[in-house]
């Protein structure tokens, strides 16, 4: 009891609202994009949808979404934790819903041509990919998963020494190539891969943010100057490192500072102003997260 009102306590509802909102975004993609022009999505999506076509019509999308998924999530209950595989069977049961109601009940035809796209196999697999990443990325921010394939990929894919990325492409590919083959039309699995290109940055952007910041280390043996020159300009802390050098053996810093791509130009002039001999590299970071500022 008292660990069933620990996990209540640790539910969001914000993740909640954001993750009915990525279910109902994913059907979307899928039902009036995809679907109706007989393209596929990527991972558990995708085979349900190449299965619901070659089954008798009562085997709809939902159900080989729900039958697919849930025991895929609950295998990986243990490594992922109990809040992850609440929020991934709750977008997907939102998923699943969204997808009955949008090609049962809403009055719309999606059987032989997208409502928005028509036939354009282009287009439906542009949007189609855009709207599914976006729901996939927005469950990912907060909390949960579309799609159980990625659950297996984290688990397995270091067993093979394979990136999660590497396994799940493996999966796509064997997939659209299964698609092809069963079908026996090469273009709408073509096509997919587009869909599966576009929902794939669209995760990137979502997730990662559409301007995300930069990490500078800077080598440098005038650790004051720089600093109190980054300081005055940007008005932002920073945090020093003392290191050694590799061949030299001289005593260095290195200065781990966040700024935004706009601001590395002229970031690289001031430190080389002051340390002509600086050593600056530049990384991408995906999200920045401040120190509390607590007054005690």
């Amino acid at each position: 009891m008292h660990s069933f009102k620990q996990f209540l306590h640790q539910l969001r509802w914000q993740n909640i609202c954001m993750l009915t909102i990525a279910g109902i975004l994913y059907a979307i993609g899928v039902t009036m994009f995809l679907t109706p022009v007989h393209l596929y999505d990527s991972g558990i999506s995708g085979t349900s949808m190449l299965l619901s076509q070659i089954t008798p019509h009562f085997l709809r999308l939902t159900v080989f979404l729900i039958v697919l998924n849930v025991p895929l999530f609950l295998y990986g209950l243990r490594k992922q934790g109990v809040l992850f595989t609440v929020y991934s069977l709750y977008g997907v049961a939102i998923y699943a819903a969204g997808a009955f109601v949008i090609e049962e009940i809403l009055p719309i035809d999606v059987r032989t041509a997208s409502p928005l796209a028509q036939t354009d196999l282009l287009l439906c697999a542009l949007f189609g990919g855009l709207i599914c990443g976006l729901g996939t990325g927005l469950a990912l921010r907060f909390g949960g998963a579309m799609d159980g394939i990625e659950v297996i990929a984290v688990i397995f894919a270091p067993r093979f020494g394979l990136s999660v990325g590497t396994l799940m492409m493996m999966y796509n590919a064997v997939l659209f190539v299964v698609c092809g083959a069963v079908t026996g039309n090469w273009i709408p699995a073509l096509y997919s891969i587009v869909a599966y290109a576009a929902a794939l940055k669209t995760v990137d952007y979502v997730v990662e943010g559409f301007d995300r910041s930069k990490a500078a280390m800077i080598v440098t043996t005038k650790p004051e100057e720089v600093c109190a020159a980054l300081s005055a300009e940007y008005e932002s802390g920073m945090t020093r490192i003392t290191a050694t050098g590799g061949y030299s053996y001289a005593e260095k810093t290195v200065i781990y500072f966040v700024v935004n791509r706009f601001q590395i130009a002229r970031m690289r002039d001031i430190v080389h102003a002051l340390d002509p001999n600086a050593y600056i590299t530049i990384s991408d970071v995906a999200d920045v997260y401040p120190a509390n500022q607590r007054k005690e």
